[in-house]
């Protein structure tokens, strides 16, 4: 589902031309809240808020519950005081993941080369469905309708020649709706478009344009590529928005797009400052992780910490490891040390300098664990305080506990598959 800011002054007749317009962008409506509405009809008409619990988050909100300002991401809590007579559900994964599995199997009715954004959303590309369909419209029509008769789901679909002004479509023709861009008016398109429309542009982009005065596309497009770069301080982050100012997108579709990232990440039951709390559920997030990469036969070289503090801001810092690791006792060592550079304290015993709503690790640059090239080291000691390097002369025994530390993961590995995931747990210290 599309959470990006629309503009309804696009949502017009940009014309019929369909020449190069082969790529669709295809967002289910509400889709958790909608599904919800389908399992249960007496709810239909009725505000339907997907997430439950005072420290949980929205998940999902359909439109009758947005009339009243709520939204995902959202504190349940808010939420609740927003519209104390909303229809309050728990998030069910495994039901959303059943319909989506449905609903991309319409999909697939037209072409293969879709690329999977997410449960509820798609890219497709139809350059060859078109020798059947003839019109990239006739593929949205049916698209619609059938998803509608066949699953009593409605979605959206924008039309464009590339991914960017396809999304940005797909967003601006919410809800039920379709909107097609023709190429020769992209350009004109996006101007149209505050910055933050764009997909990528956070907070922190956000921020930095911000002191060059440009809120909306228009402005954007006024600089050339290099100030662009300048503006943002990375030349890939500045070629992307200045070719997004123009209407311009080179990335293709995707349709066997490999994994970015695994992470595993929790709530408290209550805000707390306590390291060693913090600490043990970080613990138990690589565990998670690390078990999830073996089981995907990956490898991570890169490990980010993140954190939410009570007042509901994130932060988050990252490190990548000269050598890729699957083992949740490397993790943790660099977790540890991340979260001291983070909230700096005197002493072990010290509470930390913010309270923790929740915490987490994600893991990126992955790899095929058969195929990647690993140097060994031995400069990791796991019973080391955080940012202190073994000694020369303990290298060798580290080596020796390093790969009983990874035999004794694959082992929890086996266990964990005959009894169950929680039947064991790793002691990292």
């Amino acid at each position: 589902m599309s959470t990006g800011p629309r503009n309804a002054a696009v949502k017009k007749d940009w014309g019929h031309d369909v020449s190069g317009c082969t790529i669709l962008h295809i967002d289910m409506d509400a889709f958790y809240a909608s599904c919800e509405v389908q399992r249960r009809p007496e709810l239909a008409g009725l505000p339907v808020i997907i997430g439950t619990g005072t420290r949980s988050v929205v998940s999902a909100a359909n439109y009758e519950a947005r009339t009243f300002g709520v939204n995902s991401a959202m504190p349940v809590s808010r939420a609740r005081r927003l519209c104390p007579q909303g229809v309050f559900l728990p998030v069910d994964m495994e039901y959303y993941h059943a319909i989506s599995a449905r609903v991309f199997a319409i999909f697939e009715e037209v072409t293969d080369q879709i690329e999977h954004v997410s449960v509820d959303e798609c890219y497709m590309d139809v350059r060859a469905a078109l020798h059947v369909w003839k019109s990239p419209v006739a593929i949205a029509h049916w698209i619609r309708r059938t998803v509608y008769e066949r699953l009593g789901l409605t979605c959206s679909v924008g039309i464009a020649a590339n991914k960017l002004v396809a999304k940005l479509a797909s967003t601006n023709a919410k809800p039920d709706g379709m909107l097609l861009i023709p190429a020769a008016r992209h350009e004109e398109f996006v101007h149209m478009m505050p910055v933050r429309a764009i997909p990528g542009v956070g907070p922190a982009t956000q921020r930095a344009l911000d002191a060059y005065g440009i809120s909306y596309v228009s402005q954007l497009a006024e600089l050339d590529e290099a100030a662009v770069i300048r503006a943002v301080g990375s030349s890939i982050s500045g070629h992307t928005l200045f070719l997004a100012s123009h209407g311009l997108d080179e990335r293709p579709v995707v349709v066997h797009a490999p994994e970015k990232s695994i992470g595993f990440e929790r709530t408290f039951s209550e805000d707390t400052r306590s390291a060693r709390a913090v600490l043990d559920l970080l613990r138990v997030c690589c565990d998670e992780t690390a078990s999830t990469l073996r089981a995907r036969h990956l490898l991570a070289r890169t490990v980010t910490l993140k954190l939410r503090y009570a007042n509901l801001a994130h932060v988050s810092r990252s490190y990548t490891m000269s050598v890729p690791t699957q083992s949740a006792a490397v993790l943790f060592s660099e977790v540890k040390r991340l979260l001291c550079a983070l909230l700096p304290r005197a002493s072990e015993d010290e509470p930390l300098g913010q309270f923790i709503r929740l915490a987490g690790i994600t893991t990126s640059n992955l790899s095929d664990a058969q195929t990647t090239s690993i140097q060994e080291t031995f400069d990791l000691d796991f019973d080391a305080p955080a940012g202190r390097e073994s000694s020369p002369s303990a290298q060798s025994s580290i080596h020796e506990k390093s790969k009983k530390t990874q035999s004794t993961e694959k082992a929890l590995d086996v266990i964990r598959q005959r009894f169950g995931k929680d039947s064991v747990k790793f002691g990292i210290s």
